[in-house]
């Protein structure tokens, strides 16, 4: 299969220039060129499949073209190494905890996809894997790479920006694992990612690519999720509504590919924090980014959400179609608290802000709704990687699982940098 730039469709490469260079030169993302419709047979009997066998259905239908049924088999093994459990929350409302790989966040699925294909097409010479992370893709690629031959990885982040524990992970971790902490907001960051990979002494004298959702091999997979949350839900007669937590929309995205291949969503939910320029966007504005504002929800921080166009792309750019399957919502860190308190009290369930911004989209939608959907909310990360936030709105100390709590021994390595690119490509270089 042949994928094409978001900025110019008759730009076309194939999977592995797809992969490994990451972004497009024209700096558009890369979306496959045809998006298989899985049959009737395999929805009618996908309840009784496992996540792995659902795993290698679709993955098959995505790649057979350039991967053998053995390195799908071997990508979907290593992917699918842990649950992805849907647990019921209230009536008609459950959550699908996304937080049960190694470092506890959704971005696992992705990370462990990506380096495991990375491995499989890169021929020659090192590759230096450039991340820009809001939160928690930094310790999802960090520890899907960790230890990976031929592939370094640097990490760049904001400083003050993301949480202990979340900086934890992938500042502590060595070999070839380095952490960049740069004096700016998430954006510079990856406004910083996107300049390298767009300079031509950088591209001459290295390899380099990236691990963001902007990567198909990070982005594709997340839509295997979807696919196991139907197959866990009640079967009934009511429509189904994904409410996903959403900052630089490759979650979401990811959801609407599922869709897009047959599986039967009749609405999107895309939740954000104060960063709203998709739901300003949905609601009729144009699409204007804008700086990023700091959180609770710090994941969701990001003003200029690159997946935005991937959004558009799977509607075939057509803007009323895009509106009429996903509808936007925002909300405050004090509406955030509220949500997570009000759960906990009446249900027992803990969710983190993310989740909590991503659960108040649902209702809202649901109780315009009553009856007619059950409805899905995605819990992205532990509460425990957000636990000052989760503590101070409970008023209630969490466990953290023994993973979380090994990653906090460790011993921050990092370079701090002002946001200045030149700093950036000199420390490349050097």
């Amino acid at each position: 299969m042949k994928y094409y730039s978001t900025n110019n469709p008759n730009h076309k490469v194939d999977l592995k220039e797809a992969v490994i260079k990451g972004l497009a030169p024209d700096q558009g993302l890369y979306m496959p060129e045809k998006i298989p419709v899985l049959g009737l047979d395999f929805f009618s009997n996908i309840h009784k499949l496992s996540f792995k066998e659902i795993g290698y259905k679709v993955i098959s239908a995505l790649f057979s073209e350039d991967l053998s049924q053995e390195q799908i088999k071997t990508l979907v093994d290593h992917t699918l190494d842990f649950d992805a459990p849907v647990v019921p929350v209230e009536q008609d409302v459950f959550t699908l905890e996304l937080f049960h790989g190694p470092t506890l966040a959704f971005k696992d699925f992705g990370a462990r996809f990506c380096s495991k294909l990375m491995s499989m097409l890169q021929d020659k010479g090192a590759i230096k894997v450039l991340v820009a992370t809001s939160g928690d893709t930094g310790s999802a690629v960090a520890n899907g790479f960790l230890g990976v031959e031929g592939v370094e990885v640097v990490i760049l982040y904001p400083s003050g920006k993301v949480s202990e524990l979340q900086e934890k992970q992938f500042t502590t971790l060595g070999k070839n694992i380095h952490a960049i902490e740069i004096k700016g907001v998430f954006d510079d960051c990856q406004k910083m990612v996107k300049e390298a990979f767009l300079d031509p002494e950088l591209n001459s004298q290295l390899l380099l690519t990236s691990a963001n959702s902007i990567n198909i091999a990070r982005w594709i997979p997340q839509c295997l999720y979807y696919f196991y949350a139907y197959s866990k839900l009640p079967k009934g007669s009511k429509k189904l509504v994904f409410s996903v937590p959403s900052g630089n929309f490759g979650n979401l995205a990811a959801g609407i590919l599922a869709e897009r291949m047959g599986l039967p969503i009749d609405m999107f939910i895309a939740a954000t924090n104060v960063n709203k320029v998709v739901p300003d966007y949905l609601s009729g504005q144009e699409f204007t980014p804008k700086p990023s504002i700091q959180t609770i929800s710090n994941s969701m921080d990001v003003g200029n959400p690159s997946n935005f166009y991937r959004l558009l792309a799977l509607f075939g750019g057509d803007e009323e179609k895009l509106k009429e399957k996903v509808q936007g919502c925002f909300y405050s860190d004090e509406s955030t608290n509220e949500a997570m308190v009000k759960v906990k009290t009446e249900t027992g369930y803990t969710m983190d802000p993310h989740g909590a911004v991503a659960y108040l989209g649902l209702k809202a939608f649901m109780d315009k709704q009553p009856g007619n959907y059950q409805g899905v909310f995605l819990e992205t990360a532990h509460p425990g990687k957000f636990r000052s936030t989760v503590e101070d709105a409970l008023g209630e100390v969490l466990v953290l699982p023994e993973r979380l709590a090994a990653f906090m021994q460790g011993e921050k390595k990092v370079t701090v940098m002002e946001n200045d690119y030149e700093q950036f490509k000199k420390y490349l270089l050097g």
